[in-house]
Parts: C-alpha cells; structure tokens; sequence
C-alpha cells in the first residue's frame, strides 16, 4: 500500500507519499482499498500535533474513508462489499486501509463513495451532539456557527431535518448563501453582522435554545449574550484557535448549560450508539433530508494542496480526496 505519511509535525507540506507495509488482519478486521477519503479540519490539526490526539512518528492523517473490502475476517463484512468507516487511529489518506467491525458501514445501494466518507464523523458529530447531548427538540432555534463548514454543513441539516429554526453564521455573502441553501432559517455574515443581535432580534429578545459552536474564542463568549433561558452551549470544537472560558456566574444567573462533545469518545466508548446514529442518517439520506455538502473532490495526490484549502477556510462543507479504481 501507499500512504501520505508525516515523520514530524508540522504543516501539511511535510507529509510524504510513501510505499508502507500491509499490516495484518486481526480477528474481525478488514481491509478496504481506499476509494475516496474525506478531510476534516481536525487532520490538520492532527498533521501539526495540536489535535487531541497527539500520534506518534511516522503517522497518517485521515479519519473517514469509504472503498471496497478486499480482505475480510469478518464473515459480515465480505470482500466487494462497499462500505463506509471511521477511523478512531488515523490511517485515512492511503490507498488501503484497516477497520474493525464496530466502525465500518455497509454503504446504502448506490450511495456514491464520495458521500459515504462524508456522511460519517461529521455528521455523526451534529447527530450526537444535537440530539442526545443537547436534546433537541422540534421547534427550538438553534444557532450553527460556521455554517458553510463540515460539521456546521451537517448541523443544519440535521436540525432542520428535526424541525427545528435554524440561524447559521459563515464569513463572506458567498458562505452566507450556502447556508441558505442548506436550508437555514436565517443566515448571518458575521463579518458585518452581529450575530448576537439578529439572533435576539429573530427570537424576539428570547435567543437560542441551541447554540452549535465548533469556533471558540470570541465566537463562544458572544454566544453567552444570546442563549435562551434553559439554553444549551455545544462545545465542539476550536477553529479559531482558542479556547473560551464559561463563566460560573453567568451560567447561573442565565440558567443555561455549556455541553461538551468529543466523537472519538464516542466513537470508542459506545460504538453502539455510533452504528445506530449511522443507521438513522442513512436512513434521512435516503429520504432526501441530508445529503453531504462536498465542494471539491480532488485526487490523492492532491492531499496536501486541498489540506491547505481546508486549513485557508477557502472551501465550504467537505473536500474528498479520491484515489483511481
């Protein structure tokens, strides 16, 4: 096999396509040639060892494949099966990969393979997050930061597939207009709008019963002036680079709640829940409610240059890295 392997940290110019060793199949594993990989901002963040998840050298980035079993332990999961899976240790961007059971999909007949490595962490990471963590309900307002991106591209359409109002933010009148798209309520240009005040505006002074907030920084502390009473604050993640701070008293005296969500947690501690959520967004991509937001497919040997689109904010929703079949 053939990978993008990094034998340091650092930016995505430092991973190298190499030939690496098949490693074996153990009891109930796997193996899937590799037809189309999905970045996510966190394999950046991975590629530069300020992810969670600090890998040792050599490592290769890439959390979501989908492709065609070639070699199976698993009786089922045989090979030509088509499937989808996570990978919880990296392995992604590579011609073939290994997964256990828990993790990989049996892709959905004529799902494209580019939609199904889309359709998994990101989306999974809405579903987790707005359903079970911060018990969405139909009706609520919920506010998507970063709307135009992978996992805000999947939070509202999951929310609107709940029958929820959505306000979506994203940055430039292009982003904006995906948002729309997508389906939000109301879509904000956080570069010339204040969110905080449209959002109070929108909900006649209440504000939002769901904040999704995947930013951080200052994005995270404006949010706080406009959640409702009972509100819920879903940590997940830190694009910008920094990490907020609640305030206790603030928490109290609004009544609200800051939620954390981590998929790798999840994905490793109830790999049930996991293959049930995966169950019911193929079944919401079935009914035409979600489908992934992909705006650029590139061939693997593009890995590095799409990365650093990714990592520019110069792309909407996901970037899929095929390599040929």
């Amino acid at each position: 096999m053939h990978a993008w392997r990094g034998h340091s940290f650092g930016p995505p110019e430092i991973l190298v396509w190499e030939e690496v060793d098949d490693p074996p199949l153990a009891e109930g594993e796997v193996r899937i040639e590799v037809a189309a990989s999905a970045i996510n901002f966190p394999d950046v963040l991975f590629t530069a060892g300020a992810h969670q998840v600090r890998p040792t050298p050599p490592f290769i980035p890439g959390f979501e494949v989908a492709g065609v079993v070639v070699e199976s332990r698993e009786p089922s999961l045989p090979p030509g099966a088509r499937v989808a899976a996570t990978l919880p240790g990296s392995g992604g961007y590579a011609t073939h990969v290994i997964a256990g059971p828990r993790t990989t999909y049996a892709l959905p007949a004529g799902m494209p393979f580019e939609d199904g490595a889309a359709l998994t962490i990101t989306y999974q990471t809405g579903h987790f997050a707005l359903h079970r963590r911060a018990g969405l309900q139909p009706g609520d307002t919920v506010l998507v930061h970063a709307g135009a991106g992978g996992v805000g591209s999947a939070a509202i359409q999951i929310a609107k597939a709940a029958g929820a109002t959505v306000i979506a933010t994203a940055g430039g009148r292009e982003k904006v207009a995906v948002c729309r798209a997508l389906g939000a309520d109301v879509a904000i240009d956080y570069r010339s709008e204040d969110f905080v005040a449209v959002v109070k505006d929108h909900t006649s002074g209440r504000g939002a019963d769901i904040v999704f907030d995947p930013v951080g920084g200052d994005v995270f502390d404006r949010s706080t002036k406009c959640i409702a009473f009972e509100g819920r604050i879903l940590v997940i993640g830190f694009a910008s680079g920094h990490f907020p701070a609640a305030r206790a008293n603030h928490l109290l005296v609004k009544n609200y709640a800051v939620i954390g969500f981590y998929w790798g947690t999840y994905s490793r501690a109830e790999p049930a829940l996991t293959r049930r959520v995966q169950d019911e967004l193929y079944a919401l991509h079935g009914r035409g409610a979600i489908k992934p937001l992909i705006s650029s497919v590139r061939p693997m040997a593009e890995a590095r240059a799409a990365m650093a689109a990714v990592t520019s904010r110069a792309t909407t929703g996901k970037v899929v890295l095929t390599n040929a079949r």
